[in-house]
């Protein structure tokens, strides 16, 4: 699955699908497609709609693991980086 993000919001996503490929063969060949997934709302927050109105977004977790994931990616890359300062 890859997950668009902009701030801490997830705008979008998709996941890949090969309809030739069972469950347990890898997706990462000729004939894969991505599917998106459909959010039923714009998961942009509406500043003015009234607190505890809003819809429970089913993503959420999938928000998650996915800033999850980019604040892992970017203390890796502060580790490896080779033109960081000797402390």
């Amino acid at each position: 699955m890859w997950f668009y993000i902009i701030d801490r919001y997830v705008i979008g996503s998709f996941y890949r699908a090969h309809t030739d490929r069972g469950p347990d063969e890898n997706l990462n060949a000729p004939g894969m497609h991505c599917v998106p997934l459909a959010f039923e709302q714009n998961s942009m927050p509406d500043l003015g709609a009234k607190s505890g109105s809003a819809v429970a977004n089913r993503f959420y977790l999938y928000g998650v693991v996915a800033r999850l994931a980019l604040l892992a990616a970017s203390l890796e890359l502060e580790r490896t980086d080779p033109d960081a300062e000797a402390a």
